[in-house]
């Protein structure tokens, strides 16, 4: 029984590597050399984004658009947050949150090379009265959560446009 056991897993583990299956991880490699990146004032989410690059990829996150052979832009990331669910008193018990990034990928010239896919994404917070300050800390969690999410997301969608065109 234990070798029969043995042999399925084994049979398992060498079916998922001969169809290719690769856990998707974090993006290793862009193809370019040299990356601007621009986002609207006020928005975190692009200095994350230099950040991934620079310890992450052999790319070089450059401070002119001049200097670059592709540029990031965010054209906006939005936080929602909409009710999901009330009590039977009316308190409300859950919060949808909601952030959505949307960017761009321009050449050096600003010419654009891509327009990558709006990422929605969506958490959903329970809620207390009683936990009021706790659960504003939570959200704010979430909220980067989400955008580390998106980065990841907008480096595997500059990758795979890239190496398809």
């Amino acid at each position: 029984m234990t070798t029969l056991r043995t042999l399925m897993a084994v049979s398992l583990v060498l079916n998922l590597a001969a169809c290719g299956f690769k856990l998707r991880g974090q993006v290793s490699e862009l193809p370019f050399e040299r990356v601007y990146i621009t986002a609207p004032a006020g928005l975190t989410i692009g200095s994350d984004l230099e950040r991934v690059i620079s310890t992450h990829t052999r790319a070089k996150v450059v401070n002119k658009a001049e200097k670059s052979e592709a540029i990031i832009q965010i054209v906006h990331a939005i936080r929602e947050k909409r009710i999901l669910s009330l009590s039977e008193s009316g308190r409300v018990r859950e919060f949808e949150l909601v952030y959505r990034v949307a960017a761009r990928l321009l050449d050096a010239h600003n010419a654009e090379l891509a327009s990558l896919q709006e990422i929605r994404l969506t958490r959903i917070l329970p809620f207390l009265d009683a936990q009021e300050l706790a659960k504003a800390a939570e959200e704010e969690m979430l909220y980067k959560d989400m955008q580390k999410d998106a980065v990841q997301q907008i480096l595997r969608q500059v990758s795979a446009v890239t190496s398809a065109g």
